[in-house]
Formats: structure tokens, C-alpha cells, sequence
């Protein structure tokens, strides 16, 4: 199994020790540009806010998952319309969900659905899912933060183990860099570990050109340093054991005591074993990966090259999330791609919702059995909905006016749904949401009223977190 890289990089440095280190140690390759991880904790101690074990998983359904194909069906609708899928009965009395979700509809008392969700921005990106705004907000200092980027500046970490914020998205939403920091600077970025290798993903051609324009994020192709070759790679003992070498090294010639607190933590997290720990998969329960593992077979056209489809494997994503977040992460991106449906749309979500299906129910399971789902909040959604017409080709076009969620855990009330659209799915009849009301729920759960928690730009002016968000008070 292929396994996201530890390096050692940077030449040996002298410190006012006289002694000879490496500059700093990572896992994978992080998304800082030119700042360091004791970079981003030092910026983080400087918010001095509590710390706490409430975590977020955010999943983007990339490209705009087609809401009356999956979470709102209209079976009496025209067939130009309704498409190809059935609908069946959920554990909540006159919820029906589409044929292709059985899992979600067998444990629906665990979900909240989200028919009416608007504001979208009609931008294929994830960005709008990371920050509740739009890429056209204070440009002129850099933009909104996404979340994850501003739980980096508000919260400290829980204890010394990982990074608060880590960005799994790729595809489209990696390409464009929909977790950046925005006027908050580079200090407060997501760490990007490289998962390429163990979810292979096709970018487009249109996306290669614009990745290849981006200097932000994960190398796609990462070096080996000086002293591990690739068989060390493989021999997760071997590199262990040269870790904790370093450590042992650090701490014989007193240079720890001599880096300041900042330059420890980031060293401890790296060092110690946990956070690397959580991304290596081999490490999980083999039942437990099976778990996370659908029985589906990927249709022959999805993985082919140049095909943006994911893998069966894909659901193994959220496994990862669920490893980040027992680590001690506050907040998780991962993405699940293509639901760009402009053509073949009922065959590719006749595959990619039952991945869906599968991936979430496992997690939530997980997290159930596990005692930790009233503390994780799971928010799932796309940057705009589908339009309600069947296209010639067999597609669903872009469709703003109305998008769908779906929300589980984090102590919420769970086994409704909100909201509700008109017979043909096209626009919202009742209980508009808007996306930044989702995230005001998300920020409750962390303990941060969103309202009255104000941000500084560049320039020094303040801003709230959120312009329009309003908790919804119906999942309290």
C-alpha cells in the first residue's frame, strides 16, 4: 500500500549551540510556500483560545451532486425530470431518498437533510464549501479565510499531535486551492499532506494547466532528502527508527531547550509518531479498512486516464478523516469526485451514490460506535445543485438556485429534514438555508459564536466571520 512520505529537507543549519541540524522535519509536503509549520503554530498561540476535542469533517461532492438524483427525488414528476431512479422509504416517516442510498435511508434518524441550501455562487470550486463566501469577497487583501484556516488563528491545538486544519480535497477543488488562508496569510494555511498515491486521481487537461500555474500546496512529485532512499520509505521500522534518532540527538546535546516553544511543538508533532501514525492506513484494523471498502465495481470508463472519476477505494477517504480527527485534527477537508454531470449523468451517480452511501453511513457507524460522532460534525454538499431538465446528452446542467446537504453528528437533532423544493427540485418552497448558515452551525460546534468573533485583515480592518449566517435552530 502506498503511503504518504515523511521528509527530512533543508541543509544543516548552525544554531547558537554550535551544533549542526536540519532546518525542519515534515510530513508530506505541507501547503505553507515559504513558511514553515512553526510558522503556523506561532500565529495560532498568538490568538491565545482554548482548546477543545470537537472536531469538523467537511466533504465536498465536487463538481454539484444533482439533488433530486440522490437526497430530494420527485417520482411524480414528468420523466424528462425524475430521471431514471426510484425512491424509497427512509426511518423518517414520509422521507423518501433515492434507490441509490439505502444506507442513508436504513439510518436516517442519524442525518439531517438539507433540500433547501441557496446562495450558491455557480463556481466550480470547493471554496464557497470552505468559507461560506465567494472568491469575488475583499479581494483587494486577498480574500475570506476558509475555515479551517481561521480555526488555525482562533484555536490551539488539542494537545501536541497534529496540525489543526488538514486539507484531503483534490481534483478540481485541490487545483484551486479552495482552502487557502485569504487575508489571514500564509502562516494559517491547511497542511496538505500528498494522498495521490494512495487515491489516485486523473486531473483534466484544463486542470493540469491551471495546477501547473499554482505555487501553493502539495508537491506532486517529492524529492527523497539526503539519508532516505526509497527502500527506507517502505521500511516504516527503519524510518522510525532514524526519527527517533533525531530526537534522541536533539534532546543529548540540550538543543531542544534552545529552539523556542513554537519550534518544539512543531518538532513534537512530527516526531512523534501520531499524526504519521494517522495517515498510514496499513495501521488500521484490516477489518476495519474492509469496512470502509464498498463492494461496488467502478464502471469501465470511471479511472481511466484522463477521467476524473475516483476509485471504490475513495471511501477509504473517510477512514483517513476519521484517523485525523483521533489524532487530535479540529479540522478535516476531503473531496469525492466527479458529480460534473453535464453528460452520462445517470450512469456516473448510478456509481458515485452508492460510494457516497456506503463511505458516509461507514463513517458515521464508526464514529457511533466509536463514542466520538456528538463530537465530530459532518457536513456534506456541493457548490451548486442540478438542473431539473434532462440535457440531449444525457446530462444535468449547473443550477444554482437551489443545492442540497446533508449534515450528521456533532450533538445535533438529528432524523429530519429541512427545508423543501418545488415539485420539479428547481427552487426552494420553504426553509431557504444558506450556505453560511451551515457554517455558523459548524463554528457553534466548536465553540466560537460567529457573530460576535471579528477577524483582522492585512490592513487592519475588522471583520466577522460570517456577513449573513444564522444558526439553524431547528437542528439545536
Amino acid at each position: 500500500m502506498h503511503r504518504p512520505t515523511i521528509t527530512l529537507h533543508g541543509g544543516p543549519v548552525r544554531h547558537c549551540d554550535g551544533l549542526q541540524r536540519r532546518s525542519f522535519l515534515k510530513a508530506g509536503a505541507l501547503g505553507f510556500g515559504a513558511l514553515t509549520f512553526t510558522d503556523v503554530l506561532r500565529g495560532e498561540a498568538a490568538a491565545g483560545i482554548r482548546s477543545s476535542n470537537k472536531a469538523i469533517i467537511n466533504i465536498h461532492l465536487d463538481g454539484g451532486p444533482p439533488q433530486m438524483d440522490l437526497i430530494d427525488p420527485k417520482p411524480d414528476a414528468p420523466v424528462e425530470i425524475r430521471g431514471e431512479f426510484g425512491s424509497i422509504r427512509t426511518k423518517i416517516p414520509g422521507l423518501h431518498l433515492t434507490e441509490l442510498l439505502p444506507r442513508l435511508a436504513a439510518h436516517a434518524n442519524k442525518y439531517v437533510f438539507l433540500r433547501s441550501l441557496v446562495g450558491a455562487d455557480g463556481k466550480h470550486d470547493a471554496f464557497q464549501c470552505q468559507s461560506g463566501f465567494t472568491d469575488k469577497d475583499l479581494p483587494g487583501v486577498g480574500g475570506r479565510p476558509a475555515m479551517g484556516c481561521v480555526l488555525n488563528k482562533l484555536l490551539d491545538k488539542s494537545g501536541d499531535t497534529a496540525p489543526g486544519f488538514v486539507d484531503l480535497m483534490q481534483g478540481r477543488p485541490f487545483v484551486r486551492n479552495s482552502a487557502r488562508p485569504g487575508f489571514l496569510g500564509g502562516t494559517h494555511s491547511a497542511y496538505r499532506p500528498d494522498i495521490s498515491d494512495l487515491f489516485p486521481l486523473a486531473l483534466s487537461v484544463g486542470m493540469k494547466a491551471e495546477v501547473e500555474k499554482q505555487s501553493f500546496g502539495r508537491s506532486e512529485s517529492l524529492a527523497l532528502s539526503q539519508g532516505l532512499t526509497a527502500s527506507r520509505l517502505e521500511d516504516r521500522a527503519a524510518l522510525r527508527q532514524g526519527l527517533d534518532g533525531i530526537r534522541r540527538e536533539l534532546d543529548a546535546h540540550g538543543s531542544m531547550s534552545a529552539f523556542d516553544k513554537f519550534t518544539q511543538l512543531s518538532l513534537g508533532i512530527l516526531t512523534s509518531g501520531k499524526f504519521a501514525d494517522a495517515l498510514d492506513l496499513a495501521k488500521e484494523n484490516p477489518k476495519v479498512l474492509a469496512r470502509y471498502t464498498p463492494r461496488i465495481v467502478a464502471p469501465e470508463w470511471a479511472g481511466n486516464v484522463g477521467d476524473t472519476m475516483e476509485s471504490p477505494q475513495a471511501a477509504q477517504k473517510f477512514l483517513l478523516a476519521r484517523r485525523l480527527v483521533e489524532a487530535g485534527v479540529r479540522c478535516v477537508s476531503l473531496s469525492i469526485g466527479d458529480f460534473d454531470t453535464h453528460e452520462a449523468n445517470f450512469p456516473r451517480i448510478r456509481y458515485l451514490g452508492p460510494l457516497l452511501d456506503h463511505a458516509l453511513d461507514t463513517l458515521v457507524t464508526d464514529l457511533d460506535e466509536r463514542g466520538m460522532l456528538d463530537d465530530v460534525l459532518i457536513v456534506v454538499w456541493g457548490e451548486f445543485g442540478r438542473s431539473p431538465k434532462i440535457s440531449p446528452n444525457g446530462g444535468r446542467e449547473h443550477w444554482p438556485q437551489v443545492a442540497m446537504g446533508i449534515l450528521a453528528g456533532g450533538g445535533l437533532k438529528t432524523g429530519q429534514v429541512i427545508g423543501s423544493t418545488d415539485r420539479h427540485a428547481a427552487a426552494v418552497a420553504s426553509r431557504p438555508v444558506h450556505y453560511q448558515d451551515v457554517f455558523a452551525m459548524m463554528y457553534r460546534h466548536l465553540g466560537i459564536d460567529a457573530q460576535s468573533t471579528i477577524l483582522t485583515d492585512s490592513t487592519g480592518r475588522p471583520h466577522n466571520l460570517l456577513d449573513v449566517g444564522q444558526v439553524i435552530e431547528e437542528l439545536i
